[in-house]
């Protein structure tokens, strides 16, 4: 029985330290709503407690109490008694850890819906094996006008080729089909495909009997997708948005184009994520924009800025990232080259004064180079203070140098970055280095140098390209293949958090503490550390002395925490089954 409404303390009692967790051994927590109304004025409130609650407003908590669709309180179990007769529903956690929901800051949510439903060979170890199941994805789906699948690597195949057009041909009984490369910057097609894009031959990144890439790749792509009827669309982000859902993210910044997919594609995406529970989905257009009326188009779209993956270059995989050396398999080309510094500033300059922020996709030193000097000239234009307060931001990044380290920071480039690519290409024996040689390879992705410097980092999957897996992703940061560019798992948890809301301008989010939203995860771990890969670390950061909030043991091997319940604003949105 309540003893009346719940109100917040001027001074909660003082936390005490405690112990690591006990893994709990079923799933009690109830299904609750603190948007529903209450059976008292007000919003719905809800206590939870007994957990572990990764807050640095208290890093000793235990419990929170949620209001409405935000967070009111967060502190220790003694002081949760003195809520627990004014709240609506106290939920006993039984151990669990709470931590703020993730951001994925770089996804394709209806391509990862198709990969998800659909044809994904990413799990194909060998050519034979990905054409048997080409094959038997097309007898399973006779009424599909195009055929899409991706996640093919010819590098990883003992037979170290592609598929031809002809087997391909013969696989989909001479059908159209759309077959992306993993890092979905190039695509295999067949015949029947080619069929329906008119003057295609004569396009760049043609190939006869090859992957195509550049102009002609977006031409079939734009086809392929074309074909997708709006409830092929809606149940492939669907899925999607479920299965992030139930790996504890709850926002998707999601990055579309009129080279990646469609207007239509996104708007559709938008209407899906406001009708049904679910992450929240902010969205990116990748189109350059030269004038006020270009950037209101962008604006009307109900995006964020005019970024994502407009393209400053390709893929490493596929040899189109611009590179300032050739590359080592490859020397003849250094990649392709698809803005000028002068393009990018004039985009830089009309976003930052239209209020958008702008981006681009850039990976090779050269790309990377010329968004920095691009940036750089609109700086001069508009000014250095309005470009850094716009959080421009740049999508991988991955082959930096001290330079462009140095100008990341001070134009406050936000670096939008994929550790899961490290985990998959990078090593001695990787495909970075088979493409750019051990000396260059090593000096991917070097997130240690971007924190030291200052620049914000959000991190993300770029899915499908590599997996939805947050806590995945914040393995493959702080246990980089090259040791040097190593990372903290909380420095890494925080980018993953914290980070994708900063990148879009809201501060107040993606951490646990009073007023936040009520976007949280509940998770199945053992007990808690604070972890640096770094012996250099200093002692007392992981002493629990230090008051530092520990975070699951992400050491290689171990398993990754077990989402139990995703909650956004207050709404439960993915609960775990019973088992």
């Amino acid at each position: 029985m309540r003893r009346g409404p719940f109100v917040r303390p001027a001074a909660p009692p003082p936390h005490t330290p405690r112990g690591p967790p006990v893994p709990p051994e079923r799933e009690t927590v109830p299904m609750s709503d603190s948007t529903a109304p209450s059976s008292r004025s007000g919003p719905r409130t809800l206590l939870l407690r007994g957990g572990e609650v990764h807050s640095p407003a208290d890093p000793f908590a235990t419990a929170m109490v949620v209001e409405g669709d935000s967070i009111a309180w967060i502190g220790s179990e003694g002081a949760a008694d003195s809520f627990a007769d004014g709240v609506d529903e106290t939920v006993h956690l039984d151990g669990a850890l709470v931590t703020p929901a993730f951001t994925d800051a770089h996804v394709h949510t209806t391509a990862t819906g198709l990969a998800l439903t659909g044809l994904d060979l990413s799990g194909a170890a060998t050519l034979a094996e990905a054409l048997a199941a080409i094959r038997a994805h097309a007898e399973a789906r006779p009424d599909d006008r195009i055929l899409l699948g991706t996640g093919w690597d010819a590098g990883a195949w003992p037979e170290q080729r592609y598929p031809g057009r002809a087997e391909l041909d013969e696989a989909t009984g001479g059908r159209p089909l759309y077959l992306t490369r993993v890092d979905v910057h190039s695509a295999l097609v067949t015949t029947a495909l080619l069929d329906l894009v008119p003057g295609i031959a004569a396009r760049e990144g043609y190939a006869p009997d090859g992957p195509l890439t550049g102009d002609a790749h977006h031409a079939v792509r734009e086809v392929a997708y074309a074909a997708l009827t709006p409830r092929q669309r809606a149940e492939a982000q669907r899925a999607a948005l479920a299965h992030a859902a139930s790996l504890g993210i709850g926002a998707l910044h999601e990055c579309a184009g009129p080279d990646i997919s469609s207007e239509e594609d996104l708007l559709a995406l938008f209407a899906l994520a406001a009708e049904e529970p679910g992450p929240r989905v902010f969205g990116y257009w990748a189109e350059l924009v030269t004038s006020a009326k270009e950037a209101a188009r962008v604006h009307e779209l109900g995006a964020l800025g005019a970024a994502g993956d407009l393209f400053a270059d390709g893929s490493l995989g596929s040899h189109t990232a611009h590179l300032c050396a050739p590359y080592a398999d490859a020397p003849h080309t250094t990649g392709s080259a698809n803005l000028d510094a002068e393009a990018v500033a004039a985009h830089v300059a009309t976003c930052t004064e239209a209020g958008l922020q702008a981006g681009f996709h850039a990976i090779g030193d050269a790309a990377v180079q010329t968004v920095t000097d691009g940036t750089r000239a609109a700086a001069e234009r508009v000014g250095l203070a309005r470009v850094r307060a716009a959080r421009h931001r740049v999508e991988h990044a991955e082959m930096l140098t001290a330079r462009t380290v140095s100008d990341f920071a001070e134009l406050a480039l936000t670096a939008s970055v994929q550790p899961a690519f490290d985990a998959a290409w990078g090593g001695e024996d990787g495909m970075y280095a088979r493409r750019l040689g051990a000396g260059r390879a090593a000096g991917l992705n070097p997130y240690a140098d971007l924190l030291r410097a200052g620049v914000p980092l959000a991190l993300g999957s770029d899915s499908p390209v590599t997996p939805l897996g947050p806590w995945e992703t914040i393995r493959a940061a702080a246990f980089h293949r090259t040791p040097r560019h190593r990372i903290s798992v909380r420095g890494a948890f925080t980018a993953h958090t914290r980070g994708g809301w900063r990148a879009i301008g809201q501060d107040g989010a993606g951490v646990l503490a009073p007023g936040a939203p009520a976007d949280y995860a509940l998770w199945h771990t053992g007990a808690l550390v604070v972890q640096s890969p770094d012996t250099r670390v200093a002692n007392w950061s992981t002493d629990p002395r230090s008051g530092t909030p520990g975070l699951p043991d992400l050491t290689p091997g171990t398993q990754v925490p077990v989402c139990l319940r995703t909650v956004i604003g207050g709404r439960t949105v993915y609960a775990r089954p019973d088992e």
